[in-house]
């Protein structure tokens, strides 16, 4: 599910400011050339478990530019109820994420972050609301959106790697 080279007429996504999950303020520019894996996650979802897949995946490809980028969300099914605080001491305790994790935003809706308007507006080749938490998307390391994938596809599959392995070339 890769696209082919889309420029967008507003801010590079590594203009788009965001907040840590310790509450600073930031952008994506410390990520510029790196390839980079964008999920929505959740601490109490079906899903939960690919935090494991995740780490794993950061830790193996992350001396060939990979980083994953964790955004909790809240917006389905109330999976993610916990204070930023709450969600950082859970994925340390119960996963090992040392991965960066952001503070909790909206990916859908009126009040959806700028990021992910970013990756999912109309100017997106990947238009469209998320369904679920657990939603990735692949950015290469000039910024373009090259990858979409359900939560239903594991960090771990053939298709997401081979899409990683080609973004980072």
């Amino acid at each position: 599910m890769a696209a082919s080279l889309h420029v967008f007429a507003g801010p590079s996504i590594y203009e788009i400011t965001v907040v840590d999950i310790d509450g600073n303020e930031t952008t994506l520019e410390q990520y510029r050339g790196k390839t980079l894996l964008i999920v929505n996650v959740a601490s109490r979802c079906g899903f939960t478990s690919q935090y494991k897949e995740l780490e794993q995946l950061n830790a193996d490809y992350g001396e060939k530019g990979l980083v994953v980028l964790g955004f909790p969300c809240n917006q389905f099914g109330g999976q993610e109820p916990g204070t930023d605080k709450e969600i950082k001491e859970f994925c340390s305790k119960y996963y090992g994420v040392s991965f960066p994790m952001f503070s909790k935003i909206e990916v859908n809706g009126p009040n959806r972050h700028p990021l992910f308007s970013h990756l999912t507006g109309e100017e997106s080749p990947f238009p469209g609301k998320i369904g679920w938490n657990f939603s990735k998307f692949v950015v290469n390391g000039e910024g373009v959106i090259v990858a979409r994938f359900s939560p239903y596809v594991s960090p771990k599959s053939k298709k997401l790697l081979s899409v990683i392995d080609s973004a980072i070339e």
